[in-house]
């Protein structure tokens, strides 16, 4: 760590997930480049009836996508193809993205006609339900929302949590189940010093450094939408989780991230501040 650089944690968990609005997998290591952690978001469904990306954010068109699990099949460098994806269905049977009849298996399993992609559209947009919650931007509606080019990325390509902030949420909502899967990042710091409360807010702006070689701007505050509401695994469905991040935090939850330079992170790579 350079001299000029103030530690401000260390990565606890990495994370992963190869079909966009599926369950992801966890990491010890993962190589990353401008285009975010190799094989994040690298598939996506595709709705044929709409041409939109399928996404958990609208829950009553995609009520079973957090009941799939995505892994890739093999390892990859930053040098080849995305390797085929296996996905483990809520039934427990399994398809890869290289079978012949994938798309029919998944449009079954999902009672919508769907197409498993890892090219982008040209235009690529998806639909967000809006809660009955106050002081979102919406409210009991459906939105359709642009996402950025080259990708299935709903904002950035690199998303991180602090276990402070997942504390403090449930300090406010002792009821609640505050886990970082809810929450989908990709890394997961443990601040220095026991620093608490939503301590990435002040980061945006600033370029952090994890390990030797991985440098990353912060540019955003991440707003949380129904997503981190919905039941996964043995998480229950519960809408106060959103509430209680628009009461405490205006709907952040984490932070946004481009990367200025590539490399290998690993977890309990320190993490400072420039």
């Amino acid at each position: 760590m350079e001299m000029n650089h103030e530690l401000i944690g260390s990565v606890r968990s990495v994370w992963r997930y190869p079909v966009k609005s599926m369950l992801g997998e966890e990491l010890t290591s993962i190589r990353i480049t401008e285009r975010g952690l190799l094989g994040d978001r690298a598939y996506a469904l595709l709705d044929r009836e709409t041409g939109k990306v399928a996404s958990a954010k609208n829950p009553r068109k995609w009520p079973s996508l957090f009941k799939f699990k995505a892994a890739l099949m093999e390892s990859l460098d930053a040098r080849e193809r995305i390797p085929p994806v296996m996905i483990t269905l809520p039934d427990g049977t399994s398809v890869n993205s290289e079978q012949h009849n994938v798309d029919r298996i998944l449009s079954t399993a999902l009672d919508r006609d769907v197409s498993l992609r890892s090219q982008a559209p040209d235009t690529c947009q998806l639909e967000e339900y809006w809660p009955d919650v106050e002081n979102l931007a919406h409210r009991e509606t459906v939105t359709e929302e642009a996402m950025p080019p080259d990708g299935f990325f709903d904002g950035a390509v690199v998303h991180l949590l602090t276990t402070a902030t997942l504390d403090r949420l449930q300090s406010l909502y002792p009821e609640g189940s505050f886990v970082a899967e809810r929450f989908r990042p990709n890394l997961v710091v443990v601040p220095a010093s026991a620093k608490t409360g939503f301590v990435e807010n002040s980061w945006v702006g600033r370029t952090i450094a994890i390990g030797e070689q991985v440098r990353l701007l912060i540019t955003a505050n991440t707003g949380r939408c129904v997503m981190t509401t919905l039941a996964q695994g043995d998480l229950p469905r519960d809408i106060g989780i959103l509430r209680t991040a628009v009461e405490a935090n205006q709907a952040n939850v984490g932070v946004y991230a481009s990367v200025t330079r590539g490399g290998v992170i690993r977890r309990s790579d320190v993490v400072a501040i420039e």
